[in-house]
């Protein structure tokens, strides 16, 4: 068997695609490197804003595995929505829904001539994104969620290493089989949207009132106290236990990795580097046209600040932001160019932004 790219090696691959979440990438690269080399790895909870980089670092290790040979075949990759382990739960599978894609991708992978019990093996070894986590705490405005309770105990059966029965699908053989649950990896994500206004509120104003200090920062040239606060610091795990992740459930994993909110220079870097970037889906489509599309620094700094108001969104807000400044000119580019080309300025953003 080939040696295992080491995690600075795993860590620059996916880096490439997530800027701005070095945490994330590194403890990833470091889980990846152990399950790869079949090693056993703990479980991974992420807490981030929609648009910090959650799903993004998930398919940059999916296209990472597919894209290097030696590693390809070592793993089945598969990723679902917490909510559907609830709807499983209910209909009293729990854990019917993770075997039965991880035992179609081990399918894919190995082929439709593929051995019982290789495909066997290769689900039982799998690594497996869960989106949304959040979605199934365990209480909703303090009412029961009775779904997310049973989906939180259908992935804890899962993620406590136990050995559980899978009822097989027909291209399978039909039937049931025990399944060894111990070598999967799972992570987990979500934006537990009012968590950081909670924990803010907790040591603000509530029972740890006083605990934030503010500081002396100079803003334009003139001295004034901030209150700095970054969820990382204050987060403890009883503000994940009031918000509905169970106790048992939070202590099958080994890290709890929070996203950094994204500022204007991420941001920045996001909208010119990343492949599927608004503005770089539109200069294809300008090239299309025969117009070359360029930016000033300038213009994209703006682009970005406005995103950058809109945290709550992250990098997704790029897009709503570029696509309120480039929509006239899309209508037609051949129009606004000149000698083949389109320079997009500030004064143009600007404009833009100011209009709507």
């Amino acid at each position: 068997m080939p040696p295992t790219p080491p995690p600075t090696e795993i860590a620059s691959a996916l880096g490439a695609r997530v800027l701005g979440q070095d945490e994330a990438v590194r403890e990833m690269a470091v889980a990846l490197a152990k399950k790869v080399a079949g090693l056993r790895v703990g479980h991974i909870l992420m807490i981030g804003s929609s648009g910090t980089g959650k799903t993004t670092l998930m398919r940059a290790v999916e296209e990472y595995l597919a894209a290097t040979p030696s590693l390809a075949g070592r793993s089945a990759v598969v990723r679902l929505h917490a909510n559907v382990l609830g709807e499983e739960a209910e209909a009293g599978r729990p854990g019917a829904a993770v075997f039965r894609r991880l035992l179609e991708r081990a399918r894919e992978q190995l082929g439709a001539g593929a051995e019982r019990e290789q495909l066997l093996a290769r689900a039982g070894g799998g690594l497996v994104f869960v989106d949304e986590v959040d979605k199934i705490r365990s209480h909703v405005g303090g009412s029961p969620n009775v779904r997310g309770i049973r989906a939180q105990e259908a992935l804890l059966t899962l993620m406590e290493n136990e050995v559980v029965p899978v009822d097989l699908p027909a291209w399978l053989g039909g039937g049931t089989a025990a399944i060894d649950a111990s070598g999967l990896l799972f992570v987990c994500g979500g934006a537990f949207e009012g968590l950081y206004d909670a924990v803010f509120d907790r040591v603000t104003i509530g029972e740890d009132k006083g605990a934030l200090q503010p500081v002396t920062v100079v803003e334009d040239g003139k001295v004034a106290e901030r209150l700095i606060f970054h969820l990382a610091d204050w987060l403890r795990n009883d503000d994940l236990f009031e918000y509905g992740m169970t106790p048992q459930f939070l202590a099958r994993f080994d890290a709890v990795v929070l996203l950094a909110d994204l500022d204007v220079d991420i941001l920045s870097r996001i909208f010119l580097e990343i492949p599927d970037s608004g503005f770089q889906q539109s200069r294809a489509y300008f090239e299309s046209r025969g117009v070359k599309l360029a930016i000033s620094p300038n213009a994209v700094r703006e682009i970005a600040r406005a995103a950058a108001r809109q945290p709550r969104l992250g990098a997704r807000a790029l897009k709503e932001v570029f696509r309120r400044v480039v929509r006239e000119i899309e209508f037609e580019p051949e129009k606004h160019a000149a000698q083949g080309v389109f320079l997009l300025d500030l004064p143009h953003v600007a404009r833009a932004l100011k209009h709507e």
